[in-house]
C-alpha cells in the first residue's frame, strides 16, 4: 500500500460537522497550504472528516490547487467506519 500523509488530526475543526457551506469552503480553502506543501514534495496527501461537505468541497478545490504548482493528481475518496461513526476520506496521489 501507498505511504499517505494525512493532515487531519492538527486542527481541532477536523472533527467538526459545519453548519452551512460557507463554513465548509471557509475551513477546506484554510488546507489549501498543507496541501500545497505537499504538491510541492510530491507527498501523497490526504484528509479525513466525519463531514461529508468538506470531502465535496475539496474534490473541486484540490484539482485546482494541484494547477496551481502544475502537478498532475489522481483523487482517490472513500468512506471507512470508526466506532460505529462514518469518516469521509480523500487523498491524491501523483500521475507520473
Amino acid at each position: 500500500m501507498m505511504e499517505i500523509f494525512w493532515i487531519n488530526g492538527q486542527y481541532q475543526e477536523d472533527e467538526r460537522i459545519f453548519d452551512s457551506q460557507f463554513e465548509v469552503y471557509e475551513w477546506t480553502d484554510s488546507l489549501y497550504q498543507d496541501f500545497s506543501n505537499g504538491f510541492l514534495r510530491k507527498e501523497n496527501i490526504g484528509y479525513a472528516t466525519p463531514d461529508a461537505k468538506v470531502i465535496d468541497c475539496l474534490t473541486e478545490l484540490i484539482p485546482q490547487w494541484a494547477g496551481y504548482t502544475n502537478v498532475n493528481v489522481t483523487l482517490h475518496k472513500d468512506i471507512i467506519e470508526i466506532d460505529g461513526k462514518d469518516l469521509y476520506r480523500i487523498w491524491i496521489t501523483y500521475c507520473r
